[in-house]
């Protein structure tokens, strides 16, 4: 046995506290969001605790151990006895449409904590844990974590960097958005491009119920929502499909990416938006590596093992592996068209017909 490193096990022991106060804050900004705290206090701040409990229609002795906890945690700002939020601090708890809105990886966390029982049991099975079965609103968790990414790129860059897709969206195209959960990234286009039809595919029924909700809130025309997998949705001639973070959490990856392939136009374009990773363990060593780690653990390899093939691709598969199951569907054309700190946007094309994509590889076999 090595001798022990006194300075590397405080380091180590450091870092755990750190993380075991991030751990248990997740209930306590679940509070604050839910409650409104964090809303009254961007509003009415600078404020005691009390008034603060008086103005969210709280029980003063509450609120005053979450400020005391948010104060400790950095969350909000302490100063003679009054309590606010910063703009940063506003930006991540109480600014939905701020592009680092972070309450969704609290609610993501919380399902994660939830579900614990259902992997550990699927770590001694090796099956999976289906999509519909996970615990708490995993779906209603997951669409929150996304929202200010899509809020805030998808129409504004991510679409912009496709070659032509914007014309085309402009001009009036069908368009498939495969895997689109609550369906946000499917209305977010269809307001930006009234002129083009958007169809929804999930293989969640929940899932679906809540996007056909979302829209008739918003009373589009021109989106609607079925239930479909992506290797076996209907629906041919599109000119654009879209993927959102959900390839590596299919089963068969392979089989969507042909689907997809033959559902396309000739001259039609595949946008896959995955999470950001390198191709290799220790590229991926790092902050964002280790979130997407943890929720691949929890989240995507349990529900691509309930599917069919179950190739359990993960959350950090990285560019090169996606791009070989992109490929693997007859399309010859992939480039990286743009990234976040947390997702990389995949370009996919393919000029040619997918009978004679087939033919051409047939032959150089």
């Amino acid at each position: 046995m090595s001798e022990l490193n006194e300075a590397a096990l405080n380091e180590l022991v450091g870092r755990v506290l750190g993380d075991l106060g991030g751990a248990v804050s997740v209930p306590l900004v679940r509070i604050g969001d839910a409650l409104g705290l964090y809303a009254t206090l961007k509003e009415i701040g600078p404020a005691k605790a009390d008034e603060l409990a008086e103005a969210a229609g709280c029980a003063p002795r509450y609120v005053r151990e979450w400020l005391a906890a948010q104060a400790a945690s950095g969350y909000v700002h302490h100063e003679q006895g009054r309590f606010s939020l910063t703009p940063e601090q506003s930006l991540v708890f109480a600014a939905p449409d701020s592009p680092v809105n972070l309450i969704g990886a609290f609610d993501t966390a919380a399902a994660m904590a939830e579900n614990q029982p259902k992997v550990q049991a699927a770590f001694k099975t090796g099956r999976g844990v289906a999509w519909g079965d996970q615990a708490g609103c995993m779906f209603c968790a997951v669409a929150r974590l996304f929202r200010p990414g899509y809020v805030n790129a998808l129409v504004q860059d991510w679409l912009p960097a496709l070659d032509g897709v914007v014309d085309k969206l402009k001009n009036g195209a069908k368009v498939a958005d495969v895997g689109c959960g609550h369906g946000l990234s499917t209305i977010l286009m269809a307001q930006a491009f009234p002129a083009s039809r958007f169809t929804g595919y999930d293989f969640h029924p929940g899932s679906i119920a809540a996007a056909t909700a979302h829209v008739q809130a918003h009373g589009l025309t021109n989106v609607h929502f079925e239930v479909g997998r992506a290797q076996d949705f209907e629906g041919r001639d599109f000119d654009f499909i879209t993927c959102f973070d959900c390839l590596h959490d299919m089963g068969d990856p392979n089989g969507a990416a042909a689907h997809i392939r033959r559902a396309l136009k000739n001259g039609g374009t595949w946008m896959v938006v995955e999470p950001m990773a390198g191709d290799t363990l220790e590229e991926n060593i790092n902050p964002v590596g280790r979130l997407y780690y943890s929720a691949s653990t929890m989240i995507c390899v349990p529900t691509s093992l309930a599917q069919e093939t179950g190739l359990a691709l993960g959350a950090q598969a990285g560019e090169q592996r996606l791009s070989d199951v992109i490929r693997s569907g007859g399309f010859t054309h992939v480039r990286r068209a743009a990234q976040t700190p947390l997702n990389m946007i995949l370009e996919a094309t393919n000029l040619g017909s997918p009978s004679t994509t087939r033919r051409t590889r047939n032959l150089g076999r």
